[in-house]
C-alpha cells in the first residue's frame, strides 16, 4: 500500500470544497508534488493556468499562511531526513563523495546558467552600466552579500556604484536615482518584497531596472527593463544555498569582465590605481 504524505492527504480531503480554479492548482500539485518545491508562485500559477492570488487562496484554504509556508512544509515532508541538509547528499557520504557531488552540482549550475543567458540582453546591460551615471545593486539576505560583492568588483573599474543590505537605505538610495542611472536587483526567487519594492522605486525615479533571478515569470521581472536568468535549484530547506549564489556571481562576473573589456585602457588604469591604493595593506 502506498503511504501518502499528510499534505497530499489534506489536499485530497478538501478537494471537493475547492473552487474550480483552486482545483487546477491542486491537480498540478497532486500530479507531481516533488516538482513543486522547486517552483516559484509564478511558475505554479502559470502551470495551473490561474492567477497568483488563486495559489495563495488555495494554500490558505488547506491551512497555510501562504505559498512559502506551504512549500516549506511540503519540502520537509518530501525530503528524507537523512538528506535534509542537502538534497543530493546523505549523512552516510564520505568526504570524497561530498567533494564529487558538490563539484558536479556547481559545474552544472554554471553551465546551465551560461546557456540561459540572453546574449543580446547581456550586451545591452553592459552598455547601460558603462553609460550610467550611477549603478546601484540591490539584494537582501544571501543576495544582499552578492550585491556587496558586485559593488566591490565594479568599484575597481572606476564606476560610481553602491550596494546596501538595509532595505530602508536601499529605498532611499533608489528614490535618489534618475534617468541615466541603473538599478540591478538580485533575487533568486524573484519574489522578495523588499527587493521588488526597491526596484519599483528606482523605476519610478526614472532609472533603468535590471534583475538577476532564477525565474522568468517572477514578480521582479514585471518591474524590470532587462532580465538576466540564472539556473539553480533551491528549496525552502536550502534557502540561500551556495549553488544559487554561485549562479548569481557567475552572471555578475561575466558582466564585470565584459564591462572591463569594453572600457579597455580606462579599466586598466582604474584597476592599477585601486591595486596601488591597497598595496600597503599587504605584507
Amino acid at each position: 500500500m502506498l503511504v501518502k504524505n499528510s499534505i497530499v492527504l489534506k489536499i485530497e480531503s478538501t478537494y471537493r470544497a475547492l473552487t474550480k480554479s483552486e482545483r487546477k492548482v491542486a491537480d498540478v500539485i497532486l500530479d507531481n508534488p516533488n516538482e513543486i518545491i522547486y517552483l516559484s508562485i509564478s511558475d505554479l500559477a502559470m502551470k495551473s493556468g490561474v492567477a497568483e492570488t488563486t495559489v495563495v487562496r488555495f494554500c490558505r484554504r488547506i491551512g497555510y499562511s501562504g505559498f512559502q509556508d506551504f512549500k516549506l512544509n511540503l519540502a520537509q515532508e518530501l525530503v528524507e531526513p537523512e538528506k535534509s541538509i542537502h538534497e543530493s547528499i546523505s549523512f552516510d557520504d564520505s568526504t570524497e563523495e561530498v567533494i564529487q557531488k558538490l563539484t558536479y552540482e556547481n559545474i552544472a549550475v554554471l553551465n546551465n546558467t551560461a546557456q540561459l543567458l540572453d546574449k543580446k540582453v547581456l550586451e545591452n546591460v553592459i552598455q547601460l552600466i558603462i553609460d550610467a551615471r550611477r549603478v546601484d545593486f540591490y539584494g537582501v539576505g544571501a543576495s544582499g552579500f552578492t550585491a556587496l560583492d558586485a559593488k566591490y568588483k565594479f568599484m575597481r573599474l572606476g564606476l560610481q556604484v553602491d550596494a546596501n543590505l538595509d532595505p530602508h537605505i536601499q529605498a532611499i538610495s533608489a528614490a535618489n536615482l534618475g534617468p541615466g542611472d541603473v538599478a540591478i536587483g538580485i533575487s533568486y526567487s524573484g519574489s522578495n518584497k523588499d527587493t521588488i519594492a526597491t526596484c519599483q522605486t528606482a523605476k519610478q525615479s526614472g532609472a533603468t531596472v535590471i534583475s538577476i533571478t532564477n525565474y522568468a515569470q517572477s514578480p521582479i521581472t514585471k518591474v524590470s527593463d532587462y532580465v538576466l536568468l540564472t539556473s539553480a535549484k533551491e528549496t525552502p530547506l536550502r534557502s540561500g544555498a551556495l549553488t544559487s549564489k554561485i549562479a548569481q556571481l557567475h552572471v555578475l562576473d561575466i558582466l564585470y569582465t565584459a564591462t572591463a573589456i569594453r572600457l579597455k585602457e580606462k579599466a586598466l588604469a582604474s584597476l592599477n590605481r585601486t591595486a596601488n591604493a591597497v598595496l600597503d595593506k599587504l605584507y
